[in-house]
């Protein structure tokens, strides 16, 4: 058995899915890659059914009815992995903006280095960004510092989508409750790791923007963003978190 899944969610990815695959499954350690398609109306979901045949004890392949956003995607897959007994699970994105040479990076820190979540972080070591707009890095960069006030976690970079997660954390979180879809989930899940007193690590990556396909940021994932981590601080000084 396999120890580490690496979850990607999907949304008409048809250019950068088979690369991304292959990048994957191609590392030196050995990862197993779970897809949770949101029925892309490119198809992507038929991409990968076409690669399970090159990879059919590797690479698997959830697929929903509708778009639902990224949050209930990671815990669609994180139930998924869990009734598998994989030890490491991984979130990341298809587009490339996180390096899939990076993985091995973010399971060394749980394996070996003691972390209980390894953060791929853009922010730990200055700002490590490529082809973003300025206004996009500020935005960004500041979403975390206000996150850290607010929260009063200690991570540089907590709405970052590349991460590590060993089995325990998400055993010890309820997956049921978890409340936000976009951006916010990603805060959410390290402040729920934060307040369940789990060890978190960052480790320094180099964040490429995409090449191909569309981004998926939307106004309304940022207010959610901005209001959740409120609300968050807020649910748990009065112990409903």
């Amino acid at each position: 058995m396999n120890d580490s899944i690496v979850i990607i969610p999907t949304y008409n990815e048809i250019e950068n899915i088979e690369s991304i695959v292959r990048a994957v499954l191609s590392q030196h350690k050995s990862f197993h890659l779970l897809i949770i398609d949101d029925n892309s109306p490119d198809h992507t979901a038929k991409k990968v059914i076409a690669l399970q045949e090159e990879f059919p004890d590797r690479l698997f392949l959830e697929q929903r009815t509708k778009k639902s956003g990224l949050g209930t995607a990671y815990v669609h897959g994180f139930k998924w992995a869990l009734a598998r007994e994989y030890q490491f699970i991984f979130e990341m994105d298809a587009d490339f903006s996180h390096n899939p040479n990076d993985l091995e990076k973010l399971y060394d820190a749980c394996h070996f280095g003691g972390a209980d979540l390894a953060i791929g972080s853009r922010y730990v070591k200055g700002v490590n960004v490529v082809n973003w707009p300025l206004s996009r890095v500020l935005m960004s960069y500041f979403a975390s510092v206000y996150v850290k006030f607010i929260t009063g976690m200690k991570i540089h970079d907590a709405t970052a989508g590349f991460v590590c997660y060993k089995r325990e954390v998400l055993e010890k979180i309820n997956l049921n409750k978890i409340k936000f879809v976009g951006y916010a989930f990603q805060i959410e899940m390290k402040y729920r790791t934060y307040c369940a007193k789990f060890q978190i690590t960052e480790v320094p990556i180099i964040f490429t923007d995409r090449t191909k396909g569309v981004s998926k940021m939307s106004n309304a994932i940022i207010k959610e963003a901005i209001l959740g981590v409120i609300s968050l601080r807020l649910r748990k000084l009065v112990n409903s978190l």
